[in-house]
């Protein structure tokens, strides 16, 4: 089992990924913060890439249709 100052430790450095990496970088290419033992974290995570892929699919999507009908 994980102590309190272990998993302080864990949030704080997805805390500061955050704020270097950028918060996009930092859940969808640097980690799967495996440390992290929390079922909501990851499903947050997770729906956060699912959405950000769609996102990103759609915007470049946009781009390639108005580009092509120039």
């Amino acid at each position: 089992m994980i102590n309190k100052d272990e998993e302080l430790d864990n949030w704080e450095n997805v805390n500061y990924r955050m704020v270097e990496e950028g918060f996009d970088y930092c859940f969808r290419s640097y980690s799967f913060f495996d440390e992290i033992k929390d079922a909501d974290f990851h499903n947050l995570r997770l729906q956060y890439i699912e959405v950000a892929n769609k996102l990103e699919k759609y915007i470049k999507n946009k781009v390639n249709v108005l580009r092509s009908s120039k």
